[in-house]
Parts: C-alpha cells; sequence; structure tokens
C-alpha cells in the first residue's frame, strides 16, 4: 500500500475523485512514459489475414475479405527483401530481420486461406513460391520435419525445431497443415511428403499431450480423414449457381476440404491444379468432390453436392 494506490475507505465525492486523478496525472507526467511495441510482425499479420479471410468467406463479409487482401497486400509489399526473402518485422517505415519458419508458414496458410475465400488465382500463386522457397531454406531432407531458421541464417550454436503449440502454432504445425492444403489443391504430393515428414516427428508424443499439439493434431486430422478436395467450375453468365454451390461447402465446418472454384474455359490456364480439366455441364456451374485428384461423379444441383460431402458418401 505504499507505492501502489488502492482504494481504501469510503469512497470520495466525484469533484474530489477529479482533483485526486488530476494531481496523479500531473505526477506521472513528469516521468518516463511506457515504451511502445508498435512493430508489425509478418507472422502475427498473417494470423489475422487467416482470421479474416475464413471470417469473411463464411459470413459473407466482404469489408473482412478487402481487410484481409489489403494486410497480405502490405505483407508481400513491406516484408520481403530485395531478392524475394521474407523477412521478419516492420516499424518505423523500414522492415528487418531474416523471417523464421513461423513466418513462412503462417503466411502460407494464410494466402490458401485468401484464395478459398476469394478465389483469386494470384494468392495461390505467392503460397505456392513461398512454400518451394520454405522447403528449400528450412527443410529438414535427413530427418524430416522443419528447422525454426533458414539454412542461410546467421550462424547459431544449434537449429532448433519447434514442436509444441503454445501458446501460438509451432512453426512446424503451420506448416504441415499449409502443406498439406496446398497438395490438394494443386495435385503436387511431394508437399504432402514433406508435410507428413512433420507429422512422423511427433506422431506418438501428440495425442498423449492433446493440449501442447493442437495445430498438429488438425493437420493429423486432414491427413488421416481423408482430405476431400471440391472443384467448382462455373459459368460467367451464371455466377449465381456457383454460390449456390459454394455456399454449401460452407455451411458446415470442414476442416478436412479444400475448395478451388473457376470460370468455364479457365481450366487450361488455372494455377490451382485441382481446377484443371474441369468442366461445367451443359452450361451450368458443376461441382466435383475427389480425392487425391480422383473423383466422384459431377453434379449440378447443391443437394446433391450436399450428400457427397457427407461422410457415408458411396465411394468414400
Amino acid at each position: 500500500g505504499l507505492n501502489v494506490l488502492t482504494a481504501r475507505g469510503p469512497e470520495p465525492d466525484r469533484a474530489a475523485r477529479e482533483r485526486i486523478l488530476a494531481r496523479l496525472h500531473q505526477v506521472r507526467a513528469a516521468r518516463p512514459r511506457p515504451a511502445l511495441d508498435t512493430k508489425r510482425l509478418t507472422s502475427w499479420n498473417a494470423l489475422m489475414i487467416s482470421a479474416l479471410a475464413e471470417a469473411g468467406a463464411v459470413v459473407g463479409d466482404e469489408r473482412l475479405l478487402d481487410a484481409a487482401r489489403r494486410c497480405a497486400e502490405f505483407v508481400l509489399g513491406e516484408l520481403r527483401d530485395e531478392r524475394g526473402r521474407l523477412l521478419r518485422s516492420f516499424n518505423e517505415g523500414q522492415a528487418r530481420l531474416d523471417g523464421y519458419l513461423e513466418d513462412h508458414a503462417f503466411l502460407l496458410e494464410a494466402l490458401l486461406a485468401l484464395y478459398e475465400a476469394s478465389f483469386e488465382q494470384r494468392w495461390f500463386a505467392e503460397a505456392r513460391a513461398l512454400a518451394d522457397q520454405m522447403i528449400e531454406r528450412f527443410g529438414d531432407p535427413v530427418n524430416g520435419g522443419f528447422y525454426s531458421t533458414a539454412s542461410d541464417h546467421e550462424r547459431l550454436i544449434a537449429r532448433r525445431k519447434e514442436l509444441e503449440d503454445t501458446p501460438i502454432p509451432a512453426g512446424g504445425s503451420s506448416a504441415a497443415l499449409g502443406l498439406l492444403r496446398l497438395a490438394a489443391l494443386s495435385g503436387e504430393y511431394e508437399y504432402e511428403r514433406r508435410a507428413v515428414s512433420v507429422l512422423r516427428l511427433v506422431a506418438e508424443i501428440a495425442p498423449r499431450h492433446p493440449g501442447a499439439f493442437g495445430h498438429l493434431l488438425l493437420a493429423l486430422h486432414v491427413h488421416l480423414a481423408p482430405m476431400r478436395e471440391v472443384a467448382i467450375v462455373g459459368a460467367a453468365s451464371a455466377p449465381e449457381e456457383t454460390q449456390r454451390l459454394v455456399r454449401v461447402v460452407r455451411e458446415r465446418h470442414r476442416p478436412a476440404t479444400v475448395l478451388a472454384v473457376g470460370e468455364e474455359g479457365n481450366g487450361r490456364r488455372a494455377a490451382v491444379g485441382l481446377l484443371a480439366g474441369r468442366a461445367a455441364l451443359d452450361g451450368r456451374a458443376t461441382a466435383y468432390v475427389c480425392r487425391r485428384q480422383s473423383c466422384l461423379e459431377p453434379v449440378t444441383e447443391p443437394a446433391r453436392l450436399r450428400v457427397q460431402l457427407e461422410p457415408a458418401a458411396p465411394g468414400r
């Protein structure tokens, strides 16, 4: 009670309280002010992009998607060096420090979430380029998984691998989940192999301590579920047909599902492998539900798509 003020006794009247607060403020203003942490971290902004993109898609709020886009544009535009490599933080108009694994992995997840929310191929292309760079610079080709620091980072006593998802996801867990989703969207299963190398490192211990491995267990669920790949091809003249099918996919939480959407005629030019070779049937928006690029019968009715997405659907 000598240096930390506490409220004791009767409450003073309003005039007395205002006089006390004014005096306290006068004395405090003469002391050094607390420092402010004004830096912007790539990894934390990536977490925000994911949240905004997923929320915007589910509730149909374009403002949230616009906020996710602007944040992604800032990170990709301001937090890369002259070689295009990701940096860690931005403050007072300057980006600095080499990016860590979590910066790359969180942003990979964020860009894929933004693609699946907006279906703008630029985000998928950025995600794939980032994944390739992450594998090259952080991957452990001998023992599997990913190091926290890049191969060209400043020399440390040892290169660590983050394992526990506390208080935020570990870089390795995030990399595994992002690469699993990228493999399903692209059809390039080398990404899946890299993701599984992370899962194998902690496959025995994680189920025994789920509180410490939440994000990794989500990645494990996505890998074992198995993943459903949904491609929807629509006609530019009938966007509402496409949106009806999209709404079916989004009406429930489907963590082991990826979604790609494109227009009829763009399949050959699609950056997203899941859309390649898909066509709209009779000029109507058409959905393909696939597993490892092998698809069920294409459907045009939302009710039939809903049946195919159920766990007990024939052939799944």
